[in-house]
């Protein structure tokens, strides 16, 4: 159980990154995620140009567990080394996401930021 909220994505400062941004938000206290973990996470989704929410697991009421070779490239290499407890926010560029423009998700060729608790890891 958490007493964290849904976060609100602050704007960055700066241009569109061509490469992987991670802010660590709140440091975490408990283990550390690794590479091959499976994650048990709460995370809030918006398109970095428009500022949309497109995906969140707050509005579903629960977090979810996924395995990190699972995930878009942005969050393999974003994740491992947080903390349980800590909250980090992922900049992902296009090629670290969904892909460029035209590869088929409705995603694809968009810059994402993520704002992502780690609740647990396994």
């Amino acid at each position: 159980m958490t007493d964290k909220t849904k976060p609100e994505v602050e704007p960055y400062d700066g241009g569109e990154p061509t490469e992987l941004v991670t802010i660590d938000i709140e440091e975490g206290t408990g283990e550390a995620a690794t590479a091959g973990a499976t994650v048990d996470v709460h995370y809030l989704g918006v398109d970095f140009e428009s500022g949309e929410e497109f995906d969140s697991s707050w509005s579903r009421g629960q977090s979810v567990n996924f395995p990190l070779k699972q995930l878009i490239a942005g969050w393999q290499e974003g994740i491992p080394g947080m903390k349980v407890g800590g909250r980090r926010q992922l900049i992902v560029p296009p090629a670290l996401a969904y892909g460029p423009a035209g590869s088929g998700h409705r995603l694809s060729g968009r810059t994402l930021i993520f704002v992502i608790d780690l609740m647990g890891v396994s």
